[in-house]
């Protein structure tokens, strides 16, 4: 390192030092709940299936200077002056957005992938244009033309679903694309734990003359690393997430692959075009130079080999987990899963998926209730538990450790007595022994760069 870099090195840290000496001088009871944040994720056993761990050099970023920033537009056409280190910035998560996904455009502005859907909905439909997505009940999101989101209320949204093996129904969805003439059809799911034949709604799209938008929020660090097939240049639009899976801050990508040059539905301006102003200014005033910062960090990290070596161990502790479960017992949906993301049906066991999610959470260990095919409660209690192995893989634990966390999970729900949807009793011993398990095992498997005890973790993780 030369000395001008060693200096901005140095400078950087005593800033955010100097940060958090003042925070804690000046306001101990929001330091205490930070600190109190820290060592609670250090010590739990999250299997939350739409969550990944920052590195912390990716919360640096996202905690810089770059917050004091307030630049509208694009880099080179700012609404602000004063840019000019933003407009790099943004150059740099752009073009890491493209390598990384082997994408031809990319917008790194979108304030989560809902924006970004919205953005590109926005963009692609006219209100009242008809939209194709999969059921929320299913494993679709909000975002997919579900009634409580804006997207079900600006558009005419139809839905496909299931077959009686819980995968997509791909011939109930072309015969839906053939009755209602979508004009966008999205594939993507929030709770589908297999593989997604985007080939296969790229030409039920085409049969109509739909444009199809792949939501990849959920495996988009496995499409990075072909652990699952990029719908890159398939669908015309591509979203995401960049913290479900990639490690980075809170927020959305959209990306276009071979097609970022075809005209969109006005005849006049290319799909890449559309999306620019689909973000800027039609949905988003001004970015967040920070966060846009911060994923440009994690940007970087998916495309290094480490990052590829965690995400075989996502898909691999995945089928282990979803396999030991079903050993015990379990219904597991699909029988198993393709990906990171493992569904349970738990109300045969006499429990609702709050119930066990509540219950779970008492003994240190994190996993949500979920709707399933066929639901016959309401979404706050659920009949389904959502589990994933994003964060597992993290910390390194392997297939061995599946099989404990699946011990864990077993025990706890055998150990809970429902009263009611909502309200249940959990044997203390049980929770006593529990958080003593998970503790331990959270100890052997650390957060990398988060406690004490992760010297090795640069060879055991690539977040």
């Amino acid at each position: 390192m030369n000395t001008s870099a060693e200096t901005r090195a140095s400078e950087r840290t005593e800033l955010l030092l100097r940060g958090c000496a003042l925070l804690g001088r000046t306001d101990p009871v929001l330091a205490d709940l930070l600190d109190e944040e820290v060592g609670r994720q250090t010590a739990t056993l999250a299997m939350i299936a739409s969550a990944s761990v920052a590195d912390p050099s990716v919360l640096a970023a996202a905690g810089s200077a770059f917050s004091n920033v307030t630049a509208e537009g694009y880099p080179g056409a700012r609404y602000h002056p004063g840019a000019a280190g933003f407009d790099a910035i943004e150059r740099l998560a752009v073009e890491r957005a493209k390598a990384a996904f082997g994408a031809r455009y990319a917008n790194v502005q979108p304030h989560s992938c809902s924006s970004a859907n919205i953005s590109v909905l926005t963009a692609l439909l006219p209100p009242g244009g008809v939209l194709l997505g999969l059921d929320l009940d299913s494993g679709g999101h909000l975002t997919h033309g579900s009634p409580a989101s804006l997207t079900g209320r600006h558009f005419t949204a139809v839905h496909y679903g299931l077959d009686a093996d819980g995968l997509i129904d791909y011939e109930g969805a072309a015969e839906l694309a053939r009755t209602h003439r979508p004009g966008v059809i999205i594939a993507g799911a929030s709770a589908y734990p297999r593989t997604i034949d985007f080939a296969r709604f790229r030409a039920i799209a085409d049969s109509v003359g739909a444009y199809l938008v792949a939501d990849i929020s959920h495996i988009a660090g496995l499409v990075v690393t072909g652990e699952h097939l990029s719908p890159i240049d398939l669908a015309h639009v591509t979203t995401t997430s960049t913290y479900k899976q990639l490690g980075g801050p809170r927020g959305g990508l959209i990306l276009i692959g071979r097609e970022h040059d075809t005209l969109g539905p006005d005849g006049r301006s290319t799909l890449a075009q559309l999306m620019q102003r689909g973000v800027f200014p039609r949905s988003q005033g001004t970015p967040d130079p920070a966060a846009i910062a911060a994923k440009a960090r994690a940007l970087d990290m998916v495309v290094q080999p480490a990052f590829k070596e965690t995400t075989r161990r996502i898909v691999a502790d995945a089928q282990a987990l979803a396999a030991a479960l079903t050993a015990r017992g379990h219904r597991v949906l699909t029988g198993g899963t393709d990906n990171h993301m493992v569904l349970l049906e738990i109300l045969g066991r006499g429990v609702t998926g709050v119930v066990a999610e509540r219950a779970l959470e008492e003994c240190g260990i994190l996993a949500n209730r979920n709707r399933i095919p066929g639901d016959v409660k309401p979404p706050l209690v659920a009949s389904g538990l959502r589990l994933g192995t994003n964060v597992l893989a993290q910390r390194g634990m392997g297939t061995a450790e599946m099989a404990h966390c699946a011990r864990l999970l077993h025990e706890v729900l055998a150990a809970t007595t429902a009263v009611s949807d909502t309200e249940y009793r959990l044997d203390p011993a049980v929770r006593r022994r529990t958080r003593t398990e998970v503790a331990e095992l959270c100890g052997r498997f650390p957060l990398p760069y988060y406690a004490p005890t992760s010297a090795d973790a640069e060879t055991r993780t690539g977040f």
